[in-house]
Formats: structure tokens, C-alpha cells, sequence
């Protein structure tokens, strides 16, 4: 059985995240999603989500490309892979030949983990939609 697993916040849920899911879950038998909690933001992003977390986890439980949806409360990916044991990971491509996600692969590798870049949805991001948002409030 081949797991996957991706994480991410999930805020403002638009199509970049049904893509991402889509296509993860058709690579893999199980796909488990973890959904960064409100403190897990504030702290890696110095921002708040719009959407409380207990919500986005029940709007990406509901996804029917998603077997488990969890709460990931700290950015460090191997915790995940400690408890999961997944054997793809899955992730945005903006994040392709970043520092730290080429040491990532290589701890991975060690481990037997593929990590799959998808290309990042251009056209509709949360943050995007926030800033479109401010500008209309102006």
C-alpha cells in the first residue's frame, strides 16, 4: 500500500487545494492531509488564518479524495513521516530547490521517501484572495 501524505493550511479553500488533493490522492492508496492549526500559523507565518482551524480540518476532511485529515502542529515534516510512515510527499512546487527542501529530500531519501512537486496554482492562491480582499475594503 502506498501512502502520501501532503500538509498545508487549507485557508480560504479554492482550487489550488481540490488540484493538490486530486492529484495526490491519485498517486497514492491512502492519502493523509495534515492541517496546520491556528498556533502552528501564527508562529510560521506571523499571521492569522481567516478560517478557524477546527473548520478548515472538517471543510478537507470532507474531501472525497482525502482518507485522513489531521491536525499538524508542527512544521517539522519527519514528525509526520514518525507517525505515518508515508511513502510520498507531496507538495507545491514553489518550494522546488529551496534550501530547506533539498536537506528534506535528502533525509527523506534516506528513508525511502519520494517527494512529488505539483505545479503551484498561479491564477488563485489564499493569499491572493486576501490581498484582493483588502484592496475591495479600501
Amino acid at each position: 500500500m502506498i501512502i502520501g501524505y501532503t500538509s498545508g493550511v487549507f485557508d480560504l479553500f479554492h482550487i489550488g487545494h481540490v488540484r493538490v488533493l486530486k492529484n495526490a490522492r491519485a498517486m497514492c492508496d491512502r492519502l493523509i492531509v495534515g492541517v496546520s492549526t491556528d498556533e502552528l500559523v501564527r508562529a510560521t507565518k506571523n499571521k492569522s488564518p481567516v478560517i478557524p482551524f477546527n473548520e478548515r480540518l472538517e471543510v478537507v476532511s470532507s474531501i472525497k479524495y482525502v482518507d485522513v485529515a489531521t491536525a499538524q502542529t508542527t512544521g517539522e515534516k519527519l514528525d509526520a513521516w514518525q507517525h505515518y510512515k508515508f511513502n510520498y510527499m507531496f507538495v507545491g512546487d514553489d518550494w522546488h530547490q529551496s534550501a530547506k527542501w533539498e536537506e528534506l529530500e535528502a533525509r527523506f531519501k534516506e528513508l525511502e521517501v519520494k517527494i512529488i512537486y505539483f505545479p503551484y496554482t498561479q491564477t488563485t492562491s489564499s493569499t491572493l484572495i486576501n490581498k484582493t480582499l483588502a484592496d475591495l475594503r479600501k
